[in-house]
């Protein structure tokens, strides 16, 4: 599971409203101890707005780019679901933005906008799928 963590850059991120369910493409950073998940968002999003009224939230990292490359024989998927943390104290915010600079360096000007903030997913438990059947779920 946490090679998967390590070895991917995106991940879908679905939160929920009132009105549904709700996924998008995310860019993260893992902690060092890997228990949470860094991400970045514009407050002026329907994602933000459903993380501001249910912080509640599942994420998928998948293998599906190796598989279609060759490189595997089957699809590994993992399932994360966590509690989102807004609102960072000034070490958390400093520690999650230089993970995401390290990782995303390309992300660098949207992280500097002001409308922007950053966000931890603290991990609640982790499901991996490996192949059709073979299932893992373990509690955080």
């Amino acid at each position: 599971m946490l090679e998967m963590i390590e070895s991917n850059r995106l991940c879908v991120l679905a939160t929920v409203s009132e009105s549904g369910p709700h996924c998008s493409l995310m860019s993260y950073a893992a902690s060092e101890d890997g228990t949470e998940f860094y991400m970045a968002t514009d407050k002026n999003t329907k994602k933000y707005r459903n993380l501001a009224a249910n912080p509640s939230v599942s994420l998928l990292i998948d293998s599906r780019a190796d598989s279609a490359e060759g490189r595997g024989a089957a699809t590994r998927a993992l399932t994360v679901t966590g509690t989102v943390r807004r609102n960072l104290d000034e070490p958390g915010k400093k520690a999650a933005l230089e993970a995401l600079c390290r990782r995303h360096p390309d992300l660098k000007d949207f992280l500097a906008g002001s409308s922007v903030e950053v966000i931890a997913v603290k991990i609640n438990s982790l499901q991996l799928l490996d192949g059709i059947a073979d299932s893992h779920f373990e509690e955080v």
